[in-house]
Parts: C-alpha cells; structure tokens; sequence
C-alpha cells in the first residue's frame, strides 16, 4: 500500500516536485517504454533506445558482484547465485528494511534496520565497495512502493549517483536495476502492475531520466524479476509448474499460514537468482541445480525437477524479449546450449 502522502502545499515547496514537474514530459514518453502499447513518437526516447540497440558483450568468466538494497534481495537469493554462477562467483552487499536508494547514499544511521540486516560476512560499506574498483557488477534495487520511490526520495537522481559512483573507480562496471514487485494484495491488480510499472515507473521514468551516460559509459541494464515473476505466476496458474497451483505459493507464509504479500519465501528466491543468473551471466539457466542452500547455509526447499526445468526455461523467454537486459535477440536456448554457455564461462577460470 501507498504510504500516507505529505500535505499538497508542502510537496509544492519541494525541490523533487519542482524537478518532477519540469520533467513531466520525459514521464509521459516514459509510458511508450518498455511494455506500453503506445509506440516511440519523440527523439528523446528513441536515443533512450538506441542505448540498448547494441547487446553487452557476455561476461567471459566469473563474476564479481555488489547487490545494494533491501528485503527484495536479502541473503538468501545472492547466495543461490552464487551457488547457480560459475565457480569463482563472488558476492558483497548492503541492505535495509524498505530502504531507498536516497537513505543509502546517506549516513548509516539513516538506513532502516542497517544493524540487522547487515549483520553476517556478506556486508561490506557500499561507498567503499563501489570506490575500490573490485566489482564486475553492480546490482541496485529501489524501495517498494516504487512510486513512492520516485514520488518523495527522488530515485531517478539517485540511480544516477550510485551509478556515476560505480563507474568514477571502474568505467567498464556492468550496472543493472533491479526491478521489483509490488503488494500481492495491491489495489490495482498485482499482474497488472508487474505488466504496465516497468514501462510507467522502472524504465519509463527511473532509466529514462538516470540512465543516459554523459561519458560514453555503458547504460544502466534491468534485471525484469517483477516481469518474470508475472509470466511464472500466469503459468503457475495455468497448470504449467508441476507442484504448484496458485502465485501465492511464491512468497513466504507464517506458521499459520497467513502469507506474506511482498517476501518471497525459498521458491520465489530461487526463481528471481535465476533471473540474476541469466541477465548477468547472458546464459539460459536451462539445467542448472535446483537443490540449493540458503544464505546461513540450511537448504533450501526445492522444487521438482520438471517444476524448476520450467521455470528456467519461461526466465529465459522472458529476459531475451527485454533490449535493457542487454542480452542479445534470439539468444540459444535449450539445455544443451545452456551447457555449453556455462562451459565456456569455466574455461577460462
């Protein structure tokens, strides 16, 4: 749910609402973006575009990785990466409870639930991560409610500032988005969103505004989770995925079985460490394990084999359709293919 909203006349006096309302114009060519049905119509966007004409060269070996956000990422879902990923796959991050980007590049006192979330081997300060020029990737994820994100915390503008940060120590750092979800019990219809914020919110007015490099650096690329999230649950729900029966069984549940209508629980974390694997590493995830641990090292529950085989094969369909993956159309498919990707990713070690 939207969090309550300031006063109108407050807001007004605000420096993000003045900026938001002089580029209210990118906004709405943001909609054409990414999932909207409308088609570019202004130069703007099309240089937008034209950012992702060009694939990003595939990684040709183990990657480093810093993963800064919130619950979304957690522990558990880069350590199934890492698991997933090629041996020498290496990981750091910096989390909050619901923390925006905004609240990260401040002060740690700022930052929700810092001491708690940070507290095991995998932390490392994300200012010192980023200026020590160790890092392959960097993975960035905003606060759910993302337009919140955008409304009050001014997301473009801090996409932008982790992004210069990350590149000023290492130019050739690959930068990806994180793209989430919203509330399983959202007003407007959880599919729905995942179907149309990524053209209006993610892309549309986030990399629209943060993610033209002024330096001939690389664009910001999106790992799509929420879009990917959206075609499992559609197949989920359509008998597809053996096992499974409803989106629900994707996000966590208490000893009561009341759900969690944002976390997602083993499954869901599984499902979105492919969707990493297959954005950052260019690989189908087509036959990789599906019995893997989680952050503390307990394992994981796992799907079936035939449950988890599906899902690998709908992550790639989708991530291969989205130019801001910066995968290359009509990349292989298949097991067999998938093999020998991961292959060549092992040679080189």
């Amino acid at each position: 749910m939207d969090t309550p909203l300031p006063s109108a006349q407050r807001l007004a006096r605000t420096p993000q609402v003045r900026r938001w309302l002089k580029n209210c114009a990118l906004m709405v060519l943001g909609l054409a973006v990414a999932g909207s049905s409308s088609p570019p119509t202004n130069a703007g966007l099309a240089k937008f575009d034209a950012l992702y004409a060009d694939p990003l060269p595939a990684p040709r070996g183990p990657l480093r990785v810093f993963h800064l956000g919130h619950s979304l990422v957690g522990r558990d879902m880069p350590a199934m990466l890492a698991e997933l990923a090629p041996k020498g796959h290496a990981y750091e991050s910096q989390l909050g409870w619901g923390t925006p980007l905004k609240d990260h590049w401040g002060p740690s006192d700022r930052i929700n639930g810092f001491a708690a979330e940070n507290n095991h081997p995998r932390y490392r300060d994300a200012r010192q991560a980023l200026q020590s020029g160790d890092y392959d990737v960097f993975v960035m994820t905003e606060m759910v409610e993302i337009r919140d994100a955008i409304r009050y915390f001014d997301s473009p503008e801090y996409v932008r500032r982790w992004a210069d940060l990350a590149r000023k120590s290492r130019p050739d750092i690959r930068i990806y988005l994180y793209e989430t979800w919203s509330q399983l019990d959202d007003p407007g219809g959880w599919l729905q969103r995942l179907d149309t914020d990524p053209g209006r919110y993610w892309e549309g007015e986030i990399l629209l505004q943060a993610g033209v490099p002024t330096g001939g650096e690389r664009p910001i690329y999106v790992i799509p989770a929420g879009r990917v999230m959206a075609r499992v649950a559609r197949a989920i729900e359509a008998g597809e995925i053996e096992g499974l029966s409803k989106r629900e069984e994707l996000f966590r549940a208490d000893k009561l079985g009341k759900r969690d209508m944002i976390h997602f629980n083993d499954y869901g974390a599984y499902l979105v460490a492919l969707t990493h694997y297959a954005v950052l590493y260019q690989c189908s995830p087509e036959g990789l394990p599906y019995e893997l641990r989680r952050g503390d090292g307990t394992p994981a529950a796992s799907l079936t084999a035939a449950a988890a085989l599906r899902m690998q094969q709908l992550v790639w369909e989708v991530v291969t359709k989205i130019p801001q993956t910066g995968i290359a159309p009509g990349a292989a498919k298949g097991e067999r293919e998938a093999a020998a990707c991961r292959a060549k990713l092992t040679a080189v070690q």
